[in-house]
């Protein structure tokens, strides 16, 4: 059976739902974090696709098409029918596994159709996370027993997510109220309420005057906004008594913060440098990176906020009792005793070395988890931890199942690990949108530190458990809605030795790790650091792990691991992601059936990256079938890469008995292929760049009828070398004209800059779509690298006034044409010098067409949309400018030659 997905992806609406609404993933990943969002549309739309047949009937075709663009319409659009056409194509059963199921976006969409869905992942944190996703939300608690805490009973439940809902509210409710009493004496009260926060900052002993200052990169509070004046504060030093304090004053900030980039002897330093308010010493980024390094950092109170009336923030100076709280909590945490003989109150997980790009805080002397608050804030997460606990008993003694009670736990731990991304030293004050606590995280994948930062209390306002929990609980509201299917099945587990016996699933459809983009465990390490703690009692697996530091075991993930400084024993090298990823693939080949497909979303723009990728899937006796571009990042930064367009990659097991093929005649295949596809392309309206991407899967499928492809000597040709074939056989196909000229007889150079123009006008696309097209153009990057300069954000076209070239005879028509628009502001005579040091004829076909394409497809504002039009209306002119001047020079060099004989007679 062919399916769906090998013939057919709504491409189109996947890209539009991904970004906003009910296919962008916003509502699950609001539940837990984790990283690299897959978006819900897509996952969806993989799912759907790699479940349903491709008919042989093309009514039948459109049909289901029609039916998958309806359930592309909304979470449960079409779900009934969708139902219906899944089990009559599968009257076996359907069953899906996701074998790097992160989070479980993907298998979440299997649970939601009712499909018997499989998740594993090997981060006991995604375990977690897929867990309270896709398994907890779809299973039936209405006949639990009532929790021993709260209101009793007189709720009426509706839906067998109402149970769940009421309890998490009430248990979030509990939590709320212990912890708050917990830590009632370490968070005094201000004029009878509790405050929102406190700012802190790192001080450090200055090197000149040898007194100890805090280092502050920003006094603004709040900026103006309508009626309301900006807020700000400042240090006062006082060099006499060797003290300082934070003075809150209205309007914008009138001084430096202490830290801040700075001149030394003329030259701007390298960096933030840290400014002595004492003596104004000025202390380089190398400095005080190696005080702290060497623990002479101390974290000081700087300013409290509070919460009035209106949500109105107010800041101020931390009374005498508060400052006295803060001493009595680092007392209070000293004291704690263990969670249990292995795991003691304050986390003592090692930071792993090399992990500096990764995990901020190690940079500047963090060397265990524990090291990523202050003292108050950890004997907070300590107690919330025995709280979350200690009902996890309670509510076990009073009968609830042990599901139920891991299912309770699980949730509020979600909580707390969303706190944390708020709670640790990276997360700063932030002023703007009314004052926020920002995110620990830089980007998807690597956590920041910060010399100040903010520390939310036990009461109300941004980072605080109330403000988070809710957070969860309207997650939750919004997921539970009208839900519908099956709970999924989740476990811990390498993708390279699954559990499962031969042909068990009619698909596997995964989102495996992208080389590295992102180190899923090095990341994560924080979370479940504190995770263990908080669910010792009711997950007990969580805690058990091989690697040395205590956190989440890395042998076998499948990543490649950037690492910065020395990490003598990193093994996550690429020859191990490669050979694990391949052997991932394999098993992945050995579970699904044989009318079944191994589905691969996949984004990466690097050329090279895509070359091991389908090694891996040929070493994996897998062969693509399909493939089918997105746009499903939105530029969104994972780890260190920008990555906007994914793939949805359909693949097969090879078939045995494959006979070896010739490089020709399979690339002549290819291209027969291709130009057989592409009307079914251009009539379900893909773009010319999306084909591009569509082409590897038929390209790859050919490639796979063959055991070995042979080049003319009998050697083995790589398959990657039929990708940049493929691109260039879709432009074969699409027969794209310039001005009634096949592209192809242009010379290379323009034939380049043409087709690159069609594709994207002015657009900025990434450095690797330009690689990309070179190697599809079979040119060398150097020979084009002008016409797609650098720009902010990836690369674009040239514009003329950037042209620096010189015509002359040997200039492409390119060259020409964006001599003649830069020359157009300058008039007919300078337009008909370029033409003639081209040495083409002044009506030159090729140069019309060009220049006439470039006025059409490049924006109506465009200045160079301008200057080509231009030099259109000017044709005329310049035509007769150039003649002039081409007879006027034949004149000169007639009457020069002239007079060079008459000197020789003379």
């Amino acid at each position: 059976m062919t399916r769906m997905i090998e013939r057919w992806f709504p491409s189109a609406e996947v890209s539009a739902n991904s970004d906003k609404g009910w296919g962008s993933g916003n509502s699950e990943i609001a539940l837990f974090m984790w990283f690299a969002k897959r978006p819900t549309a897509q996952a969806k739309a993989a799912t759907i696709c790699s479940l349903l047949p491709w008919p042989d009937d093309p009514g039948e075709q459109k049909r289901l098409q029609e039916l998958v663009r309806s359930a592309m319409t909304g979470r449960y659009a079409a779900w009934g029918e969708l139902q219906a056409e899944i089990a009559k194509a599968n009257f076996e059963g359907a069953a899906t596994l996701d074998p790097f199921s992160g989070r479980g976006m993907i298998p979440l969409e299997s649970a939601r159709l009712g499909v018997r869905a499989f998740a594993v992942d090997y981060s006991p944190v995604a375990v977690l996370a897929s867990h309270l996703l896709t398994s907890a939300p779809f299973e039936d608690w209405s006949q639990e027993p009532e929790l021993p805490f709260g209101d009793e009973g007189g709720q009426l439940l509706t839906s067998r997510t109402d149970r769940l809902l009421s309890d998490l509210s009430t248990l979030f409710a509990e939590i709320q109220t212990r912890h708050a009493a917990a830590m009632h004496d370490f968070y005094p009260r201000h004029n009878g309420n509790l405050p929102w926060g406190y700012l802190w900052a790192v001080t450090i002993p200055c090197q000149e005057c040898d007194q100890r200052f805090p280092l502050i990169g920003s006094y603004e509070l709040m900026p103006a906004r309508g009626d309301r004046e900006a807020l700000s504060f400042h240090i006062d030093a006082d060099r006499a008594s060797g003290t300082w304090e934070a003075v809150v004053t209205p309007g914008k900030p009138t001084r430096a913060p202490t830290l801040t980039n700075s001149v030394v002897n003329g030259k701007k330093v390298a960096g933030k440098s840290a400014i002595c308010v004492f003596c104004g010493h000025v202390h380089q980024l190398a400095v005080h990176r190696r005080l702290l390094q060497e623990r002479q950092g101390q974290d000081a109170l700087v300013l409290a906020a509070d919460i009035g009336a209106r949500s109105k923030k107010a800041f101020r100076q931390p009374t005498t009792e508060e400052r006295n709280a803060v001493e009595a909590a680092s007392r209070a945490l000293a004291a704690e005793s263990a969670f249990n003989p292995f795991l003691p109150a304050v986390p003592d997980e090692g930071i792993a070395p090399g992990n500096n790009n990764i995990i901020g805080p190690s940079i500047y002397g963090a060397k265990t988890y524990g090291d990523f608050m202050v003292d108050r804030q950890t004997l907070s997460y300590v107690r919330l931890a025995r709280i979350i606990n200690e009902l996890g008993d309670e509510v076990t003694a009073a009968g609830l199942s042990r599901d139920y009670v891991r299912a309770l736990t699980g949730y509020a731990t979600a909580v707390v690990v969303k706190k944390l991304r708020r709670s640790t030293r990276g997360a700063r004050f932030q002023s703007k949108g009314g004052a926020q606590v920002g995110d620990l995280f830089v980007n998807e994948g690597s956590i920041t530190f910060s010399h100040d930062f903010f520390e939310a209390g036990i009461g109300d306002g941004p980072g605080t458990w109330r403000s988070i929990s809710d957070n969860v609980l309207a997650a939750c509201r919004n997921l539970f809605a009208d839900l519908r299917g099956a709970p999924a099945s989740v476990q811990q587990g390498t993708a390279t030795a699954l559990p499962y016996p031969p042909k068990n699933f009619t698909a596997v459809v995964t989102d495996p790790p992208y080389d590295q983009m992102i180190a899923y465990a090095d990341a994560s390490d924080l979370f479940y650091a504190w995770a263990k703690r908080c669910l010792h009692s009711t997950w007990p697996e969580l805690a058990v792990t091989a690697d040395p530091h205590g956190c989440q075991d890395k042998s076998q993930e499948i990543i490649v691991k950037r690492v910065r400084g020395e990490a003598p024993n990193e093994h996550r090298t690429r020859e191990h992601y490669d050979t694990l990823i391949a052997e991932a693939f394999a098993q992945m080949r050995q579970v699904v059936r044989d009318d079944g497909v191994v589905t691969i979303v996949f984004g990466h723009g690097e050329p090279e990256v895509w070359q091991r990728l389908l090694h891996s899937i040929e070493r994996a006796g897998l062969v693509m079938t399909g493939s089918w571009p997105a746009n499903t990042e939105s530029g969104g930064q994972q780890g260190k890469a920008n990555i906007e367009t994914t793939l949805t990659m359909a693949c097969r097991p090879a078939p045995f008995g494959r006979p070896p093929g010739r490089k020709g005649a399979v690339e002549a295949e290819i291209k027969e292929e291709i130009k057989q596809r592409y009307p079914d392309w251009e009539r379900w309206g893909l773009a010319p760049a999306d084909m591009l991407m569509a082409a590897a899967g038929p390209a790859m499928e050919v490639v796979g009828r063959y055991s070995e492809v042979l080049d003319a000597k009998g050697e083995p040709v790589d398959i990657y070398t039929f990708l940049p074939l493929a691109r260039a056989a879709v432009q074969e196909a699409m027969a794209v004209e310039i001005n009634h000229q096949p592209l192809e007889t242009f010379d290379a150079r323009t034939r380049f800059a043409l087709w690159w123009v069609s594709l994207y006008g002015r657009q900025v696309q990434a450095k690797s779509e330009l690689r990309w097209q070179v190697l599809a153009s079979s040119l060398d990057l150097l020979s084009v690298r002008d016409l797609v300069p650098d720009t902010d954000k990836g690369v674009r076209f040239i514009t003329s006034r950037e042209y620096v070239g010189k015509v002359d005879g040997d200039s492409a028509v390119i060259d020409v044409a964006l001599a003649l628009a830069a020359a157009s502001e300058e008039g007919l005579q300078a337009m008909g010098h370029v033409v003639v040091a081209s040495e083409r004829p002044a009506d030159d076909t090729y140069l019309w067409a060009a220049v006439q394409f470039l006025a059409d497809r490049l924006p109506d504002n465009d200045p160079d949309s301008i200057a080509f039009t231009r030099v259109l209306r000017a044709r005329p002119g310049i035509v007769n400018a150039a003649e002039a001047i081409a007879t006027s020079n034949y004149e000169n060099a007639r009457r020069q030659k002239d007079n060079d004989a008459q000197l020789r007679l003379t």
